[in-house]
């Protein structure tokens, strides 16, 4: 076989590797085929966008491994539905054939192949779906990853899974695309067989040049504001657009970061621009919440004489080909995921694009001829921007992963091949949500297993599974549609959602189409039973005994319903009475974050929420509710059941105990009913709690001795300090740390001595002398005592603390203050901690003001003594002031007295 030539010209892919469009690619695919000659051979192609590497090297490895389809089929990877169906639109039209025959392709909810079919594009997801079912990929030749550049968390995953799956399939082909050439450990990922790196194909492409043209907004439209994008900037991009269509010639393509911000624009550019007669625009939206119709009409040529405007969000930034683009329109911002992992909220969130998918975007513009991107930012931001977006694997919730790994056999995804490793940190976050959903224990539950065949979220798919146990499979399924057809409720009203696509209403289609999906996928792998739902079950976290969840009788019972048992830890409960008009409805929920509803939704007069969808608010501590049902409060006790606890709770308010009786759902309270004498242990518990929550300067530190239990803790912290162990650290955090060992028992003791504990009251000295190491403790008052005889006879304080702030503060050095006449004739600075920490002595003037600081004194009564009594003799006559201090004798007064 000739590596430059087809096998078989009368088969259709052969006919068209002959004679290929002229794409640039072209020139690459006899290296490639020679590159797969050998069997289980794998290797990386990079190539920017628009050379055509995904419409022609899928051709050419299957000509190349599987002739005729002999050896089974080439199945190709795309990261988003839209992009699979163009792609194998685009390579059938090629063939002259429908889609289906030779090329076909599977995406969720939606596929078109046959027996004859060779090439199938389907999305990352759903190879995953096959895979985990069958390891062996029976049938499959070759494994095409296209976009990995893109690195999302289905592609990333993908890749670790079928680098491991080759151990099976040694024959199997992998080749992974790329239009960047910054994956350095995608050949070593590759490896063959005798362990050496995937060879790498590299395919330059002569784009036409792009013009770069600034188009900076004015400071009254930035481009994110405190609630996301603004209205302004939006306004900003559809006037760039409007005067590049009047500058440019060809077709627009404007890059936008979301659907809302899609909708937006277009909406502006039909307000503005002539819909039809000469100079007519066609303006159109591309994102993924569009129907497959409306997504395939913005990816189809414009009519002759005719001009268009596609207004997308990323979707075709590198995996999609617009046609007749000239102009392209950059909005620079991007949608990535983030994972909230301290209030368990995990989302999109807006940012500044990065610089390598500003370039990939610009590209757009050149693919037919010279073109133009007006960048709608200042070069100031751009060269700020970063190199290249973060991965969704370092960002995103991973909690679909860790499922996808358990079900595979490696909970923890160790000895898989990775570009970028879980984060740790991430995937405990995520092991623990699959704990407490009681999908994963020590290892994989049958429940988990049942979840991990459903192609959907984790949460939803348990959902589904558990309210089809209660409702019936297309009941459950009509619901959860609700959740994962990527629709919009208006008003976050779930309820009104359902009514609004149940009518015929606008996404009806895509519901009916999604809910259909997820009763098969309930039929397909929901058999057996799950155990949710019901008055008890090892594998029920959903309801604890005695808590039956109460089947639905209404549609806003049965979206409530899926929506609680989704997400269990955000049921919700509105803090005060229902808002007046204009006022804003907040929520406690039952896993602790606080959550607020759009202000004028008809959700605020519901006491209880079943949330399912919630947005990071910018510049606030709760969150934003994108989708919920309201709940009655029987519904919200059964689900929340495993968190429903009884319990006596203590604080620490206005310098005294509070005690109650509380029941509550998590962080949700139910009742609460004072308690008028609470026991000292659960005093003692308050206390400790207020002081890990607001610090250990609330404990009485002067004492009745004052300044002793502080001066005690400084002096500990000194030998600790200077010495280590066994002598115990004395900052907050050791205290705290250690606050079951010496604070407790000391309130229990107050507690147990008085009816009405005092804090003030409290014995702090004690408390900390429990900390003292034994024997060693002996050697406290000659390690760092309290006071130091000085030459005149008197025993002077040692100050170990620092009074000239707030708190408790321990100077860095120990501080000996007194008069200079008591110091005659004292040669040698006193040392503390075993002679290791020298006493820094501040002289005193006989009105007790400093007029020196040393840790010398031989060095003072060489040279500054003399200017000090220079100064002060005349001053103080009754006191004394040698010429020579090493013979005077110390004493404590005046002259006379002394």
């Amino acid at each position: 076989m000739s590596p430059e030539q087809p096998t078989d010209r009368s088969d259709p892919v052969a006919a068209l590797l002959t004679a290929p469009p002229n794409l640039p690619v072209v020139a690459g695919l006899p290296g490639l085929r020679t590159l797969l000659t050998g069997a289980g051979s794998s290797a990386v192609v990079t190539a920017p966008p628009g050379t055509g590497k995904t419409t022609l090297v899928p051709p050419l490895i299957a000509d190349a491994v599987s002739p005729g389809g002999a050896a089974g089929r080439v199945i190709v990877t795309q990261p988003r539905r839209v992009a699979a169906r163009a792609a194998a639109r685009r390579l059938a039209e090629l063939l002259g054939e429908p889609v289906g025959r030779t090329v076909g392709y599977a995406v969720r909810g939606d596929r078109k192949v046959s027996g004859a079919t060779r090439i199938e594009v389907v999305t990352a997801g759903l190879l995953l779906r096959r895979l985990q079912h069958d390891p062996d990929l029976p049938g499959v030749a070759a494994v095409v990853l296209d976009e990995v550049h893109e690195r999302s968390l289905d592609s990333d995953l993908l890749l670790a899974l079928l680098v491991d799956a080759r151990a099976l399939r040694k024959d199997l082909v992998l080749v992974a695309m790329s239009a960047t050439l910054d994956l350095a450990r995608l050949p070593v990922m590759l490896a063959g067989p005798d362990g050496e790196a995937a060879p790498v194909l590299d395919v330059p492409s002569p784009l036409h040049p792009v013009e770069e043209v600034w188009a900076e907004p004015p400071s009254s439209a930035p481009r994110l504001g405190p609630r996301g994008v603004p209205r302004e900037f939006l306004a900003h991009v559809a006037a760039t657009t409007q005067r590049a269509l009047a500058d440019f010639p060809g077709d627009a393509l404007v890059f936008l970061p979301g659907a809302r911000e899609v909708d937006d624009v277009v909406a502006r550019l039909r307000s503005t621009l002539p819909s039809s007669g000469a100079g007519a625009v066609d303006v159109l939206p591309l994102h993924g919440r569009l129907s497959a119709s409306a997504q395939d009409a913005a990816l189809r040529p414009s009519a002759p004489g005719g001009r268009r405007v596609v207004v997308s969000t990323n979707v075709a930034e590198s995996s999609l080909t617009v046609p007749g683009v000239r102009i392209v329109v950059d909005g620079t911002l991007a949608r990535e995921p983030r994972l909230d992992v301290a209030r368990g909220i995990s989302g999109l969130v807006t940012v500044g694009e990065s610089r390598s998918a500003g370039v990939q975007r610009a590209g757009r513009a050149g693919r037919e001829g010279p073109g133009v991107v007006l960048r709608c930012c200042s070069p100031v931001d751009w060269a700020r921007a970063p190199q290249a977006p973060t991965p969704e694997i370092l960002s995103a919730d991973l909690t679909r992963t860790a499922l996808e790994l358990a079900v595979w056999g490696t909970p923890d995804g160790a000895g898989l091949a990775w570009i970028d490793d879980p984060p740790a940190p991430a995937m405990a976050v995520a092991r623990e949500t699959l704990n407490g959903l009681g999908l994963l224990d020590d290892d994989v539950t049958a429940l988990g297993r049942a979840v991990g065949a459903v192609p959907a979220e984790v949460r939803e798919a348990r959902a589904l599974l558990a309210a089809a146990e209660r409702i019936g499979a297309r009941r459950a399924a009509e619901a959860t549609a609700l959740l994962t057809a990527d629709l919009r409720a208006p008003g976050s009203d779930l309820t009104a959602l359902a009514q609004q696509v149940r009518d015929g209403g606008a996404a009806s289609g895509a519901w009916r189409a999604e809910a259909q999906r997820l009763e098969r996928a309930v039929k397909d792998h929901g058999r057996g039973g799950t155990g949710i739902g019901r008055s008890s079950g090892a594998d029920s976290p959903s309801a604890a005994p005695g808590h039956v969840v109460p089947a639905p009788t209404t549609l806003a019972d049965t979206v409530g319903l899926v929506a609680a048992l989704a997400h269990p830890e955000w049921i919700a409960r509105r803090r005060g009475p229902a808002p007046t008009p204009g006022e804003e409805a907040t929520y406690a929920t039952v896993g602790g974050t606080g959550l607020h509803l759009p202000r004028g939704t008809a959700l605020s007069s519901a006491e209880w929420l079943a949330v399912a969808e919630v947005d990071r608010a910018p510049g606030r501590s709760d969150a934003l509710i994108r989708a919920a049902a309201p709940v009655d409060e029987e519904l919200a006790l059964a689900v929340g059941a495993p968190w429903l606890v009884e319990e006596e709770r203590t604080r620490w308010e206005g310098r005294r105990v509070r005690a109650e009786r509380v029941r509550a759902i998590g962080a949700i309270t139910l009742t609460a009913t004072p308690i008028s004498a609470p026991s000292p242990e659960t005093i003692a518990a308050a206390v400790v709690d207020a002081c890990r929550r607001d610090g250990l300067d609330l404990l009485p530190w002067d004492g009745d001795d004052h300044r002793a239990p502080g001066e005690l803790r400084a002096r500990l912290a000194l030998l600790h300090d200077a010495l280590g162990d066994p002598w115990p650290a004395m900052d907050d955090d050791a205290l705290l740390a250690r606050a079951d060992e010496w604070l407790a028992p000391a309130v229990e003791a107050a507690a147990h001595r008085s009816k009405r504990f005092d804090l003030a009251r409290l014995d702090l000295l004690s408390a900390l002398r429990a900390l003292l190491p034994w024997p060693e403790a002996g050697r406290l008052d000659e390690l760092a005592p309290e006071r130091v005889e000085v030459p005149s006879g008197s025993h002077v304080r040692v100050e170990y603390l620092d009074e000239t702030g707030e708190g408790w503060r321990p100077l860095d050095r120990p501080v000996l203050a007194v008069r200079v006449q008591e110091c005659f004739g004292w040669a040698d600075t006193p040392r503390l901690a075993d002679g290791r920490v020298p006493v820094l002595i501040h002289l005193l003037s006989p009105a007790r003001r400093p007029v020196a600081v040393t840790d010398d004194l031989r060095s003072f009564w060489a040279g500054p003594y003399q200017d000090v009594r220079k100064e002060l003799r005349g001053r103080y006559p009754k006191h004394a002031w040698p010429e020579d201090p090493w013979t005077a004798p110390a004493i404590r007064g005046t002259k006379k007295r002394g």
